[in-house]
């Protein structure tokens, strides 16, 4: 079955878009990346999905279902660049709010405007009967790490949030663990970068022990249950902390990276092999430090294909699971009373 996987995260760096291939052989699945790319946001969508949470009913409504005719043209822009035919399209969205106490997720971009455009049947809407359920609604990747990436002790995805999923007593655990780029890319941003390259700017700044201690002194990282990050907490909550302090940008990302790294470190204590994907991997001197607190665990970087669009490749693996009626949310990840198998699907045949 071929799936196109459809990912936007909180960094905004753009759609990622993944046309992937799988298999099921005995107990084990296969996957092959058969395309991928990154759709680049204009900067009046960087700008609406910003700030869309204090927008009106009808303006978030509207950009829903605007949203969801955007991606659908992504996705014949790529079907056509690559030469493609899929079966379904799988569909994160991007996330707006994610309020799961209250029993709040909310991922927009209408699947039935993504189906009426590209022409093909979507599945979407992944989190919320997770947290209808009691759960989280998050992480979601872990299913795929799970039966997909058995090979590797630990899972660790650095994206504009960090998390991880492992086996412990052959129960699957995951969650958040950090804001990561989310945090990284606002201080680039002040300089007027994307993003600090290799982690250079990072490197020359200084430690900052009073923040990075404020930082770790925070209730999130106290929680041992299922537990996860949303754009909310980092505006109120973590950024508030940050911006007391008026250190330079090479020394506040500096303690960004040692913060990062450290929580990396409280949460991955048994030895094996640990897979690392995000853009994240890509900073040199943040995987530095992550093996400054990780050095029993073997640390392994796959290629760009797989840095770039494992959470694509995820969630058409999700996808995939919903079509065939199988498990794709574990409640021992998300805190929820069940498993259950997620996602709305709009037939477009």
């Amino acid at each position: 079955m071929k799936i196109i996987g459809l990912m936007s995260g909180t960094s905004l760096d753009g759609l990622d878009i993944a046309c992937c291939e799988f298999a099921c052989h005995s107990e084990r699945r296969s996957y092959t990346i058969l395309a991928a790319n990154t759709y680049s946001y204009s900067e009046e969508w960087k700008t609406r999905l910003q700030t869309l949470s204090n927008q009106t009913a009808f303006i978030y409504a509207k950009t829903h279902a605007e949203y969801g005719q955007l991606m659908g043209n992504f996705v014949k822009k790529f079907i056509v660049e690559h030469h493609l035919n899929a079966d379904y399209i799988a569909s994160h969205g991007h996330t707006i709010f994610h309020q799961p106490h209250i029993g709040l997720t909310s991922q927009i971009g209408d699947g039935a405007a993504l189906a009426a455009v590209s022409g093909l049947s979507v599945v979407c809407d992944f989190r919320t009967m997770d947290v209808a359920l009691g759960g989280q609604g998050a992480p979601l990747v872990p299913i795929g790490d799970k039966l997909l990436f058995s090979d590797y002790q630990y899972c660790l995805n650095i994206g504009g949030i960090a998390n991880v999923s492992f086996d412990e007593n052959g129960i699957r655990m995951a969650f958040d663990i950090s804001p990561a780029n989310m945090a990284l890319n606002y201080f680039a941003d002040k300089i007027g970068l994307l993003y600090d390259k290799d982690g250079k700017l990072s490197k020359n700044g200084q430690l900052k022990n009073d923040l990075f201690q404020e930082l770790n002194a925070l209730d999130f990282y106290q929680i041992r249950s299922a537990k996860s990050l949303g754009r909310e907490w980092f505006e109120t909550v973590f950024l508030p902390i940050v911006l007391k302090y008026s250190y330079s940008v090479e020394d506040m990302l500096r303690t960004l990276v040692e913060h990062i790294a450290f929580q990396i470190g409280q949460i991955c204590k048994e030895t094996g092999k640990m897979l690392i994907t995000g853009g994240g991997a890509k900073n040199k001197f943040l995987v530095e430090r992550i093996l400054f607190y990780l050095p029993h665990i073997q640390i392994v970087i796959p290629d760009n294909l797989l840095i770039d669009y494992k959470e694509a490749l995820i969630f058409a693996f999700l996808g995939y699971l919903r079509v065939n009626q199988q498990i794709n949310c574990l409640k021992s990840v998300t805190g929820a009373e069940r498993e259950s198998i997620g996602g709305a699907v709009y037939c477009n045949k």
